[in-house]
């Protein structure tokens, strides 16, 4: 594949800025290969909804300024939706599990989950914070606010935290869980902790006081 295919592909997937060394170890070219690369992508997308932007020495791709009322108005439209099955199933691993990277989200739910760690992070439900990993790596954990609005003072008070996080710890370390029933019904289990009427509406509260 062509480095500058090779870079737009991990750009998308990452959807976070990732340094220039980075990308140049992770691709295993030098960073004046990457930087030359990297001029072609950025004078690709010049004209596009999405571009390349920089900020020093890192990079990521997003949306165009001038898509700025689109994408205002596309996110009041996921502030006002349900956070559905998808969205519950991640924040309870967060709230059960965090501190946790995305990449153990990912391989715990067996799919992608950048878009709805996005959503919930925009409902202010969840906060990044830099990893003990090393340059450009993130955990993921319920807010403050999230937390006092579901009437505790920290996630281990949340209804059976030790059990629910050993199961999902189960998921996580065991190969035989992954894909299977086993694995829906812990994920489902964890949902239904959280998912209460009155949970529900303390998310709904939390969102109106993001659009306040």
């Amino acid at each position: 594949m062509k480095l500058d295919l090779s870079l737009e592909a991990l750009l998308f997937f990452k959807n976070e800025p990732i340094s220039i060394k980075k990308i140049a170890t992770t691709l295993g070219k030098s960073e004046e290969e990457i930087t030359e690369a990297l001029a072609l992508v950025e004078t690709t997308y010049a004209e596009r909804g999405i571009r390349l932007m920089r900020n020093g020495n890192e990079v990521m791709f997003a949306t165009a300024p001038e898509a700025s009322v689109l994408i205002e108005k596309i996110t009041k439209d996921e502030l006002t939706r349900d956070l559905g099955k998808a969205g519950l199933e991640v924040l309870s691993i967060i709230l059960y599990k965090g501190p946790v990277a995305r990449r153990e989200i990912d391989y715990i739910r067996g799919v992608n989950s950048n878009f709805i760690i996005r959503n919930l992070l925009i409902r202010g439900l969840i906060e990044k914070t830099e990893s003990k990993e090393g340059e450009r790596s993130f955990t993921y954990k319920p807010t403050f606010e999230l937390l006092s609005f579901m009437g505790v003072s920290s996630a281990r008070e949340l209804p059976e935290y030790e059990k629910m996080q050993a199961k999902i710890t189960a998921v996580q370390e065991n190969p035989v869980l992954k894909g299977g029933d086993a694995e829906n019904d812990i994920l489902a289990e964890s949902e239904n902790k959280i998912a209460d009427d009155n949970d529900n509406d303390h998310i709904a509260e939390i969102n109106k006081n993001q659009d306040a």
